[in-house]
C-alpha cells in the first residue's frame, strides 16, 4: 500500500448533511482551508456516534484554527439527517456528514472495507492547498479522540508555517520544537 502523505486529494461529488440541508461538496470544497475528514463504518452503530460526538464536541475549536471538519460514511446523505434526527448525540453535529453511498471518496482514501461496502475508522489532514499531511487509520472497535486530531492540526499547522522546524511527540502549541541539523545527530 502506497501512503496518501503529500498526495493532492483526487476529485469527488458527493452530497452532504449539514446544519439542516443537503449540500454538494467536492474536492474543490476541502480546498482553501484546512480540512479534517474523517470515515466511519456506518451509521446507527456504536463506536461511531461516540467518535462523531466527540468530534462535535470539539468542533468550536477547529474552526478557530480555520480547519473544516468533513465526517465521511459510505450511507447516504438521507440517512445521516434520520440519524440526525433519531440521535441526541448525533444531532449535536454542525460539521458536514459527506454520503459516499458509491464508495468513490472512501476508495479514492484507501480505506474501503470492500467485502462489506463500510470504510475502515480513517483520518486526514488535508491542507489548503488540498495535500493530505496526516493519515491514520484504525481498526473498526477501535475508537479515535478528537483532542489528538486537533492538537496534530496544530503540529501540521505549526510546520506548514514555520520551515525547518519540526514537532516532536507530544507538542503542543507555546512548547518547544526542533530545528534538525548535523548538530542535532545523536543528541536527543
Amino acid at each position: 500500500m502506497s501512503s496518501l502523505i503529500n498526495t493532492t486529494i483526487k476529485p469527488f461529488k458527493a452530497t452532504a448533511f449539514h446544519n439542516g440541508k443537503f449540500v454538494p461538496v467536492t474536492e474543490a470544497s476541502l480546498k482553501g482551508k484546512w480540512s479534517a475528514v474523517v470515515f466511519y463504518p456506518a451509521d446507527f452503530t456504536f463506536v461511531c456516534p461516540t467518535e462523531l460526538g466527540d468530534l462535535a464536541d470539539s468542533y468550536a475549536e477547529f474552526k478557530k484554527l480555520g480547519v473544516e471538519v468533513y465526517s465521511v460514511s459510505t450511507d447516504t446523505h438521507f440517512t445521516h439527517k434520520a440519524w440526525h434526527d433519531a440521535s441526541d448525540t448525533i444531532k449535536k453535529i454542525q460539521y458536514p456528514m459527506i454520503g459516499d453511498p458509491t464508495g468513490a471518496i472512501t476508495r479514492n482514501f484507501g480505506v474501503m472495507i470492500e467485502e462489506e461496502g463500510l470504510a475502515l475508522r480513517g483520518s486526514f489532514v488535508i491542507n489548503p492547498e488540498g495535500v493530505i499531511k496526516i493519515v491514520e487509520i484504525h481498526d473498526l472497535g477501535i475508537g479515535r479522540d478528537a483532542r489528538e486530531l486537533l492538537r496534530k492540526v496544530q503540529a501540521a499547522q505549526y510546520v506548514a508555517s514555520h520551515p525547518g522546524e519540526v514537532c516532536p511527540a507530544k507538542w503542543t502549541p507555546g512548547a518547544k520544537t526542533l530545528a534538525p541539523s548535523l548538530d542535532l545527530v545523536g543528541k536527543i
